[in-house]
């Protein structure tokens, strides 16, 4: 069993940045993939970005150029500093992780807000 904590969510201005890290009390390292997804009122949730156990990451469209997605393995740590926020992005933030024979793990979200 995997357990996500996500933490750095908060209200920011349109242009801001802000940098989101998700804490696992597993090796991550021997994750598949670990990264974030996100929900938006009344949307499906989506993937962000995602990052694979041999490095390779895989950014929607939509954050390429402004999201960059990194992982501390010695900290069992993934980041997600965002940059040139929109209003956009508005979303409950969750960090996710897949592991060998089907099992998932989700974290409890954090709130993004971006003010237009």
């Amino acid at each position: 069993q995997v357990q996500l904590v996500e933490s750095g969510g908060g209200l920011v201005q349109a242009g801001g940045s802000l940098r989101l890290s998700c804490a696992s009390s597993g090796m991550i390292f021997s994750l598949n993939f670990i990264g974030w997804y996100r929900q938006a009122p009344g949307k499906q949730r989506e993937l962000v970005a995602i990052i694979a156990r041999d490095g390779s990451i895989n950014n929607s469209a939509s954050v390429k150029g402004r999201f960059t997605i990194s992982r501390d393995n010695a900290k069992n740590t993934v980041y997600l500093q965002m940059n040139s926020l929109k209003f956009e992005d508005t979303a409950v933030y969750y960090c996710h992780a897949k592991a060998d024979f089907g099992a998932e793990y989700w974290g409890q979200g954090t709130q993004v807000t971006v003010s237009s």
